[in-house]
Order: C-alpha cells, then structure tokens, then sequence
C-alpha cells in the first residue's frame, strides 16, 4: 500500500467518519490537513507524516480542548438543566405549597364562613326562640287578660244579675208588702163595717124593742081606760103572763127597767161559749135577722181568727190548697237536688307571719308545728288536708292542728320520712307474697258470665263523711263519733249529670264522679266484661302487641285490682287493697279524718316541684323518691281520690305551665311542649315498673260556681292525661284521673288567678298497691 492509501487509511478515513458525526463546520476542518496533503505533493513522505501527525496532534489536542469545551459546556447546560429543573421543581413544590396555602385558606375560611353561617343560624334560631318566648309571653298575657277581662265582665254581669234580682227581689217584696197592707187594710176596713152593721142592727133592734114597748104600754093603758078589768095581751106576748086570772095576781109584768128597753140579749149558750161566737140576737119583727154560719164558718165581711200550730196569723189571709199542691200564683221551692248548690264562705284565715318567717319554714318545715304555707302573696297552706282545714275552721282549725303536732311530737309519734317505698310499707300487716299472688290470679282467672255492654255503676245510698266543722280529731258538733273522728251518715244524691259525668252531693259538699273507661280503651283490639260473684264486674282490654289489662270493679265504680298481663303471661299488678277487696263499700269517704294531721319533714321545694320555675329539673329523680310518711296500709283507688290526707302524702309536680282558655279545657301544643321532660321521666319510670301508678289532678281558680269549676277541672285533668297518650305514648292503664274545682288553692283569692289553674301528678303506687308485689 503507498503512503498515500496508508494516509488515506490512518488519517483521511477516519476524518471522514468523524465528519459524518459532526456538523459540516467541523468536518470541512478536518478535511483540510488532507487536502493540503494532496496539495503538497512535493514534500516528502515522511515530512507530510510529520507534519500530518502534528497536525493530527494538534487536531487531537483541539479536539480534546473543544472536547473539553464540549464536556464543560455539556456540564454547564447540565448543570444548567439541573438548575432549570431545580429551580423548576421548586417553582413546582412553591407552586404546590402555594395552592396547599390556598387551599387550606380557602378551607379555613369555608369553615369559618360555615362557622359563621352556624353561628348566624344559632343567634338567628335563639332570636326566633325568643321572638316565640316573647310572642307566647304576650299571648300568654293577652290571654290572661281576656281571661281577666273575661272574669271582669262575668263578675260585672253576675254583680249586675244580683243586683237586678235583689232590685227584682226589692220589688216583689215591695209589692207584696203592699199587697199585705192593703189586704190588712181591706181586713180592718171589712171588720170595721161589720162592726158598724153590727152596731146599726142592734141600734136598730133597740129602737124597735123601745117601740114596741112603748106602743104596748099604751095599748094596755088604753086598754085600762076603755074597760076596767080587761086584759088586753100586746101583741107577741103571752096572754098567761099579761093577763093573770081573774081575782088573781099578774104573774110577772113585762120589765121596763132600762135594761128591756136597751134590748136586753138572750143569754149565750155552753156551745157559743166553747165556739167563741157571739149569740144571735133576737130581733123585732119586720127587722132582717143575723146571718147564721155553721162551725168554723167565717161570717160574711169579716175574718175568722184561726188558732193551732201552722194557722195564719190573725189579720192575714191564708190560702186553702189541697195536701202539697203549690198556692196559686206562689213560687213553689225547688227540692234538694233542684237547688243550687250554697257555697258555704271560705273563714278568713289571718297569718301574721312575715315574708322571711315563712321563706324560713319553707326551708325547714320540720323545725316548727305551724302550717306551712306557701311563701308567695296570700299563698295557701302546702299541705291539701291543711287547705280543707283552713276552709273549714280558719285560725281557729290551724290552732288545734299546731295543738296535735305538738302532742305527737311529744309522744315521739311522727316518725322521719321513710327511705323508700318498702320502707314507707313496713308496718302494714298483709297477706303472705304466697298468699296475695294466689288471690290475684284467682281475680284474673275467675270464672264469669260475658256480657255484651260495658255496667252502669250505682250510687251508693248512703256514706259516711266528716262535717267540714270536725277538724280530725278535734270535734266541734259532736254527731256520730267513730274512733275519735265524728261523723254524719249523709245520703248520696246526684245533683246533675254533665255527659259521662256525675256530680254526687253528700251533706253541704260535693264531688265529681266521670267515667275514665272510654279512655282507657284508647288503641284497644278488643274490650269486653264478665260478671263476676258479688255485684263485681271484671274488664280486659287487649292491647296491640299482645298484652292486656284487666281491672275488676264493685257495683260503686271502684277500682278493686288493675293487673297488666304481657304476651308470656308476665302479671305487673297496678291497684290492688287486700285486706279491703270484698264486700260493698261506699263510694265516698274520707278515711284521712281517721289519722292525724300530717308534718312535713322535708323543705317545700322537695316537695311540691313547679315546672315554670325548674323547668330543667330531673323529674324522674323526683317521682322515684318515696313517700314523706309512712303508709298505715293499702288504700283504694277511691280512697285516695276522695282523701287530701292520703294524697299529701306523696310528693307532687304542678304543671302550672298548661293553662287553659277560660271555660275550656283544650291544651295547646306550644303548652304541650313543656310536658316533655315531666312526660319522659314518666316513661323511665314505667320502663322499670310497668305497674306505676300516677294520679292527675285538675284544679281552677275560684271563680265561677263551684259546680262548673268541679266539672271543668275534672275535664282538664282528662285532658292532660289523654295528651300523655296520645303524644308521648303514656299508657292510659297507668293514669288515674280527678278534677276538684276551686277547693285547693294556691294562693288565696276569690279573684283570677293563675296559679291557682293547674294539673297536678303525683305517683300514688306505694298507697294503692303493695310493694312486694310488681
């Protein structure tokens, strides 16, 4: 190969290659070496070498500077890339972090917008609440003083009816008392001109008699004159007495005393005597004679004085009529049971204690024997029993009440409030728990006859109640005394029948008597009665869910047992009085009288709980607790309706948010809203014992008649109970019902008053059912 193929191979190729790799610039640069080579062809061999190996060595070190260059410059946009990603990177991580912040700030303020929606929605809702508040306030005071307005106007229009019948009352006795004087005044008129006529006749008797003795005289003169030793007989006389026989002496000559010439009268006889009626006189003939009347006729134009018990007195007349037919033209009276009921007047009770005394007592009543009253503006007695003694005996009773507290203090007979209901218990002496579940289920399973319609309770005919002047034991008309407590045997009468109800009288009281069997059948499957042995009648209602209750009732209406029977035959007893289930018994009866006036040994506020003023209370802390005394034994349902001594002796929460519009007994659903809290403590407490018992009370203020005040509060008391129903899904079997008018006050005013227009629960289990038995 010649030097130049070997230059071609070693340097031209491999220049080529490079130049094919690289940009035209640099390949032209390294074809030049080559192409001068081919230039110099004078040089020889071994110098071009040289020369070409320098150049290429100075190629290679350009190529290893530019190289480097290259390198660094590679280097360099790396380093540049690397920055450029950096920096990109951190503008991403930046831009990343950025929108984190803005999210996170958008996040916060969407929560503190929501916050703030929150907060406007809660300040919003709290102003709408106390918009409502503040609506119901000014509904409730319109409403009360409508009622105001209303009671104004009633006690104006009853003010302006008493005063139209006592002007009516006025002027019929005005009228009558006329009508009396210008009969007694005819009377004196009438005897006067009998007296007169009377007078004329015998002044007329005596001119004739003085003229007929005149004209005799002078007959028998003439007589004399014309015939010496003629008799001559007067006309009407007797010839035997004017005339004597010849030779003899007259028998008696006609009298000329002053007295015949008077006209002298007959003598009055032993039967005129016995009558008291003047004789009749004899008169001269052509005169008109007396007029004659039989026994006991009255003469004509005069009055006959009647005598004897019941007879008018003289001067008046007295209208015959037959055996218990009315006078015409008189108003016959109404009988007992037409006649309104006379409400007796409420003794003033005087109380000189002060505001702070009374606070004091309040807060530990224990601590004194007085009656403890409400420490309010003319606020009544707490206890009920004590309310029914003020009525009764003003000062007067609470004197006599302090006096028997004293007298058990000192006998250490009032023992401290029991711990719980089996302790309230302890001292009755009952059945064996054998025993009393045997008598039970033997009231269950009886056997009776079906009957298709639920009985018609009779009234009692007659009952024993104590006088509203006997204050316990403290006797003051001293009747009929039975175990130291006096008694009137009273006979039962229905004064009126307003719907299912019954107003009964017993003596100068009286009572509402309803029929709460309609609502106990509220959501009833099915209801039926059996006829059980002795005047009972058994009722089961069944339920949904597959229990049912069964009550037996006497012939009077009272409860004897109520049992709840689940689906597995599970028995929760709900009233039962053992020693007390057979036999008739009276409707009506205050057994409290028997026992002595109660102490109250714990502070006012736990025993009487006011929702308005706690109305976020545990309620079912407070009908849980026991109660305040011991309980003697196990009453009847009736018993405890018809005994304030009974009921005050658990505790009681007055509903005294419901009002009601006056005359009605409709609850609102805003005032129902405010039973929630009383209503679930209810629930819990049924949840554990489905055989409690509440009694609702109803009660008004005093005005109006006490007879509308019994009906409508014994309506209201129906009403809260079947809202307990109906609304919060108390079962109706576990409510018991009663309405008592305006007897027990709060605060002591004939005027409006709403406190005194409430309901009232108690939880009565411990006094109606034993405590062993659930």
């Amino acid at each position: 190969m010649s030097i130049r193929s070997k230059l071609f191979a070693t340097v031209a190729l491999p220049v080529l290659s490079v130049s094919v790799a690289v940009p035209p610039a640099v390949a032209d640069n390294l074809m030049k070496p080559f192409e001068v080579a081919q230039e110099g062809g004078g040089q020889s061999e071994e110098e071009l070498l040289l020369q070409k190996q320098r150049q290429a060595e100075e190629e290679a070190a350009r190529q290893a500077v530019e190289q480097q260059k290259a390198a660094e410059e590679e280097a360099a946009r790396q380093a540049a890339e690397q920055q450029k990603a950096a920096e990109e990177e951190a503008a991403r991580q930046a831009a990343e972090q950025q929108k984190a912040a803005e999210e996170e700030a958008a996040r916060q303020a969407a929560e503190q917008q929501k916050a703030a929606e929150e907060e406007a929605a809660r300040q919003a809702a709290e102003q709408q609440k106390a918009a409502e508040e503040e609506a119901a306030r000014a509904a409730a005071e319109q409403q009360k003083a409508a009622e105001e307005e209303a009671t104004r106007q009633a006690a104006e229009q009853q003010k302006a009816a008493e005063e139209e019948a006592a002007r009516q009352a006025a002027e019929q006795q005005k009228a009558a008392d006329e009508q009396k004087a210008a009969e007694e005044q005819k009377a004196a008129e009438e005897q006067q001109k009998a007296a007169e006529q009377q007078k004329a006749a015998e002044d007329e008797a005596a001119r004739q008699a003085a003229e007929q003795q005149k004209a005799a005289e002078e007959q028998q003169k003439a007589a004399e004159q014309a015939q010496p030793g003629t008799c001559v007989v007067p006309e009407g006389q007797d010839a035997s007495t004017a005339c004597p026989p010849e030779g003899g002496k007259a028998a008696e000559q006609p009298a000329t005393t002053e007295e015949q010439k008077a006209g002298e009268q007959p003598p009055v006889t032993e039967e005129q005597k016995a009558g008291e009626q003047p004789a009749p006189t004899e008169t001269a003939p052509g005169t008109e004679p007396q007029p004659q009347t039989g026994e006991g006729q009255l003469v004509p134009g005069t009055e006959q004085p009647q005598t004897g018990e019941g007879q008018p007195v003289p001067g008046t007349e007295q209208p015959q009529t037959g055996e218990g037919q009315p006078v015409p033209g008189t108003e016959q009276p109404a009988t007992a049971e037409q006649q309104p009921q006379v409400q007796q007047p409420v003794p003033e009770v005087v109380d000189t204690r002060t505001e702070e005394e009374k606070v004091k007592i309040a807060e530990d009543p224990a601590a004194t024997d007085e009656t403890v009253v409400l420490p309010v503006e003319n606020g009544a007695a707490v206890l009920d029993s004590d309310k029914d003694a003020d009525n009764a005996g003003g000062n007067q009773a609470r004197e006599e009440r302090q006096k028997l507290r004293e007298e058990l203090r000192a006998k250490e007979e009032d023992a401290p409030a029991p711990a719980d209901d089996a302790a309230s218990q302890a001292a009755i002496t009952a059945e064996t728990p054998a025993d009393l579940t045997q008598k039970i289920e033997a009231n269950l399973n009886e056997k009776g006859t079906r009957v298709d319609e639920a009985p018609v309770f009779v009234v009692p005919e007659t009952t024993n109640i104590v006088n509203n002047t006997v204050i316990n034991n403290t006797v003051i008309n001293n009747n009929t005394t039975v175990n130291n407590v006096t008694n009137n045997i009273t006979e039962v009468k229905v004064v009126e029948q307003v719907d299912n109800r019954v107003i009964l009288g017993v003596g100068d009281q009286i009572f509402v008597r309803g029929d709460d069997r309609p609502r106990l059948r509220h959501d009833a499957e099915e209801t039926y009665y059996d006829e059980l042995p002795r005047g009972r009648t058994r009722e089961t209602i069944l339920r949904p869910g597959g229990y049912r209750i069964v009550t037996v009732y006497n012939r009077y209406g009272d409860i004897l047992q109520r049992s709840r029977v689940d689906r597995d035959g599970n028995e929760y007893l709900m009233i039962y009085a053992p020693e007390r289930d057979e036999g008739p018994r009276p409707a009506i009866i205050d057994v409290g009288y028997e026992l002595p006036p109660m102490r109250l040994r714990i502070p006012v506020s736990d025993y009487i709980a006011d929702v308005s003023d706690d109305p976020d209370r545990d309620y079912y802390e407070f009908l849980a607790e026991p109660p305040v005394e011991r309980v003697e034994r196990v009453y009847t349902m009736d018993e405890v309706r018809h005994s304030a001594r009974l009921r005050d002796k658990v505790r009681r929460i007055d509903l005294d948010t419901i009002t009601f519009p006056t005359g009605s007994a409709e609850v609102s659903m805003s005032q129902a809203k405010t039973m929630r809290k009383v209503a679930a403590a209810m629930e819990k407490v049924l949840a554990k014992d489905p055989g409690e018992t509440f009694f609702i009370e109803g009660h008004t203020d005093a005005v109006g008649s006490d007879r509308s005040n019994l009906v409508l509060s014994d309506k209201r008391a129906e009403s809260v109970a079947s809202l307990l129903t109906e609304v919060y899904g108390i079962p109706p079997e576990n409510l018991v019902t009663q309405g008592y008018g305006e007897r027990f006050l709060k605060v002591r005013t004939e005027e409006a008053e709403q406190q005194n227009r409430r309901v009232t629960i108690r939880r009565v289990t411990p006094l109606v059912r034993p405590v062993a038995q659930r």
